[in-house]
């Protein structure tokens, strides 16, 4: 017997002998929440788990055994590859680590069926607990439409900022939302520029709105600064800014100074979104609905509705929220939510091989963030079935996405165009974006199609490639021509490899019946140009069949052979339909969920699914479960920016 083993039968705590043993195994990275295996009876603790919890899922563990015959258990014969097992082989057979593992398994086959009833009633959501205050800096979007709708400022001064970075597929996250040394001074000289704009318009006094007195200048204080800091000013702050009236003989000149110095307030820069204190909560709740469903601060009759109560009940609560949905502005919103999601970005910065995408230039590539932006608008807006954005035979072109596809232009900008069947084409996964964004300059990425499956519309986390390895493949020879799954079939044979491409690569490959600008295409096409660039021997083209044939590992009955098979797939996929829940949830909470979200998230998406899945019902429901949750939100920043 081995000395793990040993140690395991000498009733040494799980957390000491077997637990190391799967996480060196890596068995966190599919059997997590956001992991491939999520959905399947094993789920690691989280990451920095106490020794009880991990104790606690030890025991639980007795799920996975069959007690009559304990060998045979899918916990032993799984990680040992023993019987079919997506991460492959994760344990050696017949080596240490699965002797140490089989005596675990005899431990657990011998509980008494009341111990074993008791550890299978494990979960590992961590209670939840009173939140400080939370301090969200606005976006540079958030930035620009609030001084938009306080000022009356089009010129959308955050596109000058320092670039945001995208942090769990968003710009919007906590961690990602530092005051850098640049961003401060582009602050500062936003401030002092929008100020002086506001009277140089010659609308500065409107914005004052009394005539020039010492009353008129606490009533602006007052007023103006409810809307900048989207609370009341407590007495010392009311002071303070009084006081700058005092500096200069001029009124316009002192308002100027004013809105200056609230400009670079961090109450203006910073939002509250979380607070302890009582006579505020109306406040910040109000700035949660406005800048997650308008993108902006709250208006006049949402500051109204917050000192009424009005917020403060569930009913209340959630009438504004709808009420503010029929707003325009929540389509605004809805917008720059799904530009970050689909990650518009990616396909505005991309380049093509100008060679063999002749018909790829930017004007195309913003016609099809275009596409996108309609299509899920009208899904939402329409109250339809959300989950049709992966079945829908349709979509919105103009005359160059229609080039693209192969059809005659439409008879007006981004008309809906249905696609024939024969196309197999459907909702996004058959749009020119998405094939777009996941490809190469000169050809298709099966490996980064199937990471933006797994990542942004299944909410799996699939980790980095281990330090050191290539990712480049062998290239292609006029000798050797081969297609891309061909090439990436050395993944198969390279143990650092294979699990995770095992996930990645066959999605890619059943798509791969479209090009690296969303063209139809029978054949892959390699075209080999002469090395002699002053050659004027014409380049020669080869063209290989193609084995489109794909499936999604961790979903059953998921093999496909094009777009729409796959669209099909995922529609009807529950970790699919929950991850929609989960990537809002990540845009307006500012971060990624935790095991003591769980519970909010399944309560939100069951309603989701109740209501059809309908995309605005599930925006209500979230915002309203977030702010009626037993207890406040777990996720705390107290430290004052």
């Amino acid at each position: 017997m081995s000395l793990a083993a040993g140690a395991v039968g000498a009733g040494q705590p799980f957390g000491q002998t077997v637990f190391p043993l799967l996480e060196k195994a890596a068995c966190r990275s599919c059997h997590s929440a956001d992991g491939v295996a999520s959905a399947t009876r094993l789920r690691m603790p989280e990451a920095g788990a106490g020794s009880e919890q991990i104790e606690a899922f030890g025991k639980s563990l007795a799920a996975l055994v069959d007690r009559a015959r304990p060998h045979e258990s899918a916990l032993l014969r799984k990680p040992t590859n023993r019987v079919a097992h997506t991460g492959g082989e994760r344990i050696k057979r017949d080596s240490a680590e699965e002797a140490a593992l089989r005596t675990w398994v005899d431990r657990l086959a011998a509980m008494t069926d009341g111990e074993a009833a008791k550890a299978r009633s494990y979960r590992d959501d961590v209670p939840r607990r009173t939140a400080g205050p939370v301090l969200r800096r606005l976006t540079h979007s958030q930035y620009s439409n609030t001084v938009r709708d306080l000022l009356g400022e089009q010129s959308q001064p955050a596109n000058q900022f320092p670039p945001e970075d995208f942090v769990n597929g968003f710009k919007n996250q906590y961690q990602a939302q530092s005051l850098s040394p640049m961003l401060f001074e582009s602050y500062s000289a936003a401030a002092e520029k929008l100020a002086r704009n506001v009277f140089k318009r010659g609308d500065g006094m409107d914005l004052v709105g009394c005539k020039p007195s010492v009353e008129c200048r606490s009533q602006f204080v007052r007023t103006f600064g409810l809307k900048a800091f989207r609370r009341p000013l407590d007495a010392k702050e009311q002071k303070r800014y009084e006081a700058l009236f005092t500096s200069q003989a001029d009124f316009a000149r002192d308002a100027q100074a004013v809105i200056e110095a609230v400009l670079q307030s961090p109450h203006f820069l910073f939002r509250l979104d979380e607070t302890s204190d009582a006579a505020l909560k109306p406040y910040a709740a109000a700035s949660r609905l406005s800048y997650s469903l308008w993108n902006t601060m709250p208006d006049e009759g949402l500051l109204q509705s917050a000192a009424k109560g009005e917020l403060r009940s569930r009913d209340g609560f959630a009438r504004v929220a709808r009420r503010m949905l029929e707003d325009p502005r929540a389509s605004e919103a809805l917008d720059d939510f799904v530009a970050q999601w689909l990650r518009f970005d990616r396909v505005i910065a991309t380049a093509r091989d100008r060679r063999t995408y002749p018909k790829f230039n930017r004007e195309t590539a913003v016609a099809m963030t275009e596409e996108a932006r309609r299509f899920v608008a009208d899904l939402v807006w329409s109250d339809g079935n959300f989950m049709e954005i992966y079945t829908a035979g349709h979509g919105y072109l103009n005359a160059e996405l229609a080039n693209v596809y192969g059809l005659p232009a439409p008879a007006k900008e981004f008309d809906r165009v249905a696609f024939a069947p024969e196309s197999e084409r459907a909702g996004l996964l058959g749009q020119a974006l998405f094939l777009t964004l996941t490809s190469k300059p000169s050809d298709t990425s099966p490996t980064s199609r199937g990471l933006f499956v797994r990542e942004q519309l299944l909410c799996q986390h699939i980790a980095n490639p281990p330090p050191g390895v290539s990712a480049n493949l062998a290239p292609v020879s006029e000798t050797k021509p081969q297609t891309n799954r061909e090439r990436l079939a050395m993944h198969a044979s390279d143990a650092s490899c294979a699990s995770c491409h095992a996930l990645l690569d066959p999605i890619g490959f059943g798509l791969e019946k479209f090009d690296a600008i969303g063209a139809r295409r029978d054949k892959a096409k390699l075209v080999f140009y002469p090395l002699d660039r002053k050659s004027k021997e014409p380049p020669k083209t080869v063209e290989l069949d193609l084995d489109t044939t794909g499936r999604v590992a961790g979903i059953e009955n998921s093999d496909f052979t094009s777009p729409r098979e796959l669209g099909a797939v995922l529609a009807r996929a529950p970790q699919c339909q929950e991850c929609v829940v989960k990537q809002y949830f990540r845009y307006t909470a500012g971060r990624t969920e935790t095991a003591a979200d769980r519970p909010l998230i399944r309560t939100v998406f069951e309603r989701f699914r109740d209501s059809g899945f309908r995309f605005r019902e599930m925006m209500a429901a979230l915002m309203t479960a977030r702010e009626f949750a037993e207890t406040t939100d777990s996720h705390v920043v107290s430290s004052h920016p």
